[in-house]
């Protein structure tokens, strides 16, 4: 086991939404911080949902924007559509959402941790939470290497033992081409806690080259923009359309036909989604 030589506040384990806030909060408040991710290349990537906001999650951006968090700044800055949800409701029901340019988004928020003083963005597979005498004191990663720190935050999102299901297939995956951490939820057992499966989904992605989309009900974006941070003054990002297209009698034969394919309605899975 090689020390890394560089004690942390604060370590915080996986680079999605909420490592990269977590991380962002601890170095602004004075503390050194360490960020550690699986994949330089992936820090803050939207592979389940490449958008933000939406009812209830919208929300929580302005909540995070509120206490001087970054997701609201990075999605006005990389949004490619922003509309209201709900505005013929009342206002409980209201939300805002903005489809992003992936690839913006993640490159962004990785340049912003990059920049931050007090806040090291490391490559590393954690293996091991290191404890002494009841404390967490560091992780350990697949390649030996211990950090050390006063306080570690989980944020590893779908990569703990994360399990990939396409059809009746499954293998070991934290994304799509990516590992899993296959350790790291045998270390938290070890140390008394409890561990759990959730299940999320990843819609299919389509090249817009297959697509008629003469065929599609087009969803423009608002023409007034109302942007997610309240740090942001306006927008003038180019906004591109979304299109909507609805299911009917034969598409719902195809499902029904199709069911015992499904991992869900086979029984292969048996996690529940992270809202229930």
């Amino acid at each position: 086991m090689i020390d890394y030589g560089k004690n942390y506040q604060v370590i915080v384990v996986g680079a999605g939404h909420a490592g990269c806030e977590a991380a962002l909060a601890a170095a602004r408040i004075g503390c050194s911080a360490l960020l550690l991710t699986i994949g330089l290349d992936t820090v803050a990537q939207m592979s389940c949902n490449p958008s933000i906001g939406g009812l209830a999650k919208g929300h929580l951006v302005h909540e995070i924007d509120a206490m001087g968090g970054e997701m609201g700044l990075n999605i006005d800055a990389t949004g490619i559509q922003f509309r209201r949800l709900n505005t013929r409701k009342g206002p409980a029901v209201r939300a805002a959402r903005a489809q992003a340019d992936r690839m913006a988004y993640s490159a962004r928020m990785k340049n912003v941790i990059e920049d931050e003083p007090l806040l090291d963005l490391k490559q590393g597979l954690v293996d091991e939470l290191l404890a002494e005498k009841g404390r967490i004191v560091g992780v350990r990663t697949r390649e030996g290497l211990s950090f050390f720190g006063q306080t570690v935050v989980l944020t590893t999102g779908t990569f703990m033992r994360g399990l990939i299901h396409i059809g009746l297939n499954n293998y070991a995956g934290g994304r799509a081409g990516e590992p899993s951490a296959e350790n790291i939820s045998g270390s938290l057992k070890s140390l008394g806690l409890d561990v759990g499966r959730l299940k999320t989904g990843t819609p299919a992605r389509l090249s817009a080259r297959s697509i008629d989309f003469s065929r599609l009900e087009k969803q423009p974006g608002d023409v007034v923009i109302k942007p997610f941070s309240f740090m942001t003054d306006k927008i003038e990002r180019k906004q591109v359309d979304c299109y909507i297209a609805e299911t009917n009698e034969r598409t719902h034969d195809i499902i029904r036909n199709s069911l015992d394919r499904s991992p869900l309605f086979a029984g292969v899975i048996e996690g529940i989604g992270p809202r229930y």
